[in-house]
């Protein structure tokens, strides 16, 4: 019964640390890469499709990043949703491919960003805590029912600490590893 509780609460918090990722990976630093544009969603036939569903990428420079449609036609659409987004990206399109050329990042600009990992990063231990007190309230009412025994509950409840404390220790070190990355000039 014990086990369940820690097996789902394992699953939960290392779901946390993917999303973490995720949102670490849509952080522009100083080299552009394609998970920066895994929010980008494009208008498609009259529906919003991911842009990673309608291209292929390529870096063929550090600030530079090759979209090469596979239908030719969602060119335009791609291009729009580009020059939307928040990425401050200017694509320009030469019939082929789209190029998008990605300015440098300022002083002020990299402060923001680690601002935003150290949100994010915040957001990410908050999901695991709150994964943490749903899972020693299983256990509580484990306890309490009756169901299993005190010293169990209570070996239950250390075994779930140190599962807390490896996943937020996880979300520390992605997140000095991101900030390594943005203080990078």
């Amino acid at each position: 019964m014990i086990e369940d509780a820690l097996l789902e609460a394992e699953d939960k918090m290392g779901k946390a640390i993917e999303v973490a990722k995720d949102n670490f990976a849509g952080i522009r630093t100083g080299r552009v890469n394609p998970g920066l544009f895994s929010g980008v969603m494009v208008d498609y036939y009259g529906s919003p499709t991911p842009l990673q569903q309608l291209a292929s990428f390529q870096t063929p420079e550090a600030r530079t990043l090759l979209i090469t449609p596979f239908d030719k036609s969602s060119m335009g659409a791609i291009e729009s949703a580009l020059r939307d987004s928040d990425l401050g990206a200017n694509p320009s399109n030469d019939g082929t491919v789209i190029r998008v050329t990605m300015p440098e990042l300022t002083a002020e600009r990299r402060k923001e960003y680690i601002k935003l990992a150290h949100s994010q990063g915040e957001d990410a231990k908050v999901s695991i805590r709150h994964v943490r007190r749903a899972a020693k309230d299983t256990i509580d009412k484990l306890v309490k029912d009756g169901e299993v025994g005190e010293d169990e509950g209570t070996r239950g409840e250390k075994d779930l600490d140190a599962l807390t404390k490896k996943y937020v220790e996880t979300v520390d070190t992605l997140l000095k590893a991101k900030e390594a990355e943005l203080s990078e000039v």
